[in-house]
């Protein structure tokens, strides 16, 4: 009878979790949240960006459309 072989399989972190694992260490918990909703301002702004020169993209078809019409 072969004895029986335990396989465990631990997954790796992600690069994102080791750096919140660093973060947490490295920064109290005030400069974490500042640092956290930093990114979040980042990342809506971008957005904001974006959907300001979509807005830009659809205006001008508009207004060449007008502008051939008349």
């Amino acid at each position: 009878m072969q004895a029986a072989t335990h396989v465990r399989a631990t997954a790796f972190p992600s690069l994102t979790d080791a750096l919140r694992a660093v973060e947490a260490v490295v920064l109290r918990g005030g400069q974490r949240t500042a640092r956290r909703n930093a990114w979040t301002s980042v990342l809506e702004d971008r957005r904001r960006a974006k959907d300001r020169v979509e807005a830009e993209h659809v205006l001008e078809a508009v207004a060449g459309r007008a502008s051939s019409a008349t």
